[in-house]
């Protein structure tokens, strides 16, 4: 069974959809695209958090680079 979503959650995808979308004016490859080198970005970014952070300091908290 999947969970109720938000009404005004849904809607706020929807309009950062269309943000995007517009922002490269609607060229879905293109939106995708840069999505993906966002992703690219983020896990590199977390990989370095990841090395510099002790487990102390996170108090034993391990990154996940996908999604569960």
């Amino acid at each position: 069974m999947k969970p109720k979503r938000d009404v005004y959650a849904a809607s706020d995808e929807r309009s950062e959809i269309e943000a995007v979308l517009a922002y490269h004016g609607a060229d879905a490859q293109a939106a995708i695209g840069t999505l993906l080198d966002d992703i690219r970005h983020l896990r590199r970014q977390l990989a370095l958090t990841e090395g510099a952070a002790s487990r102390g300091m996170t108090r034993g908290w391990r990154p996940s680079y996908d999604r569960d």
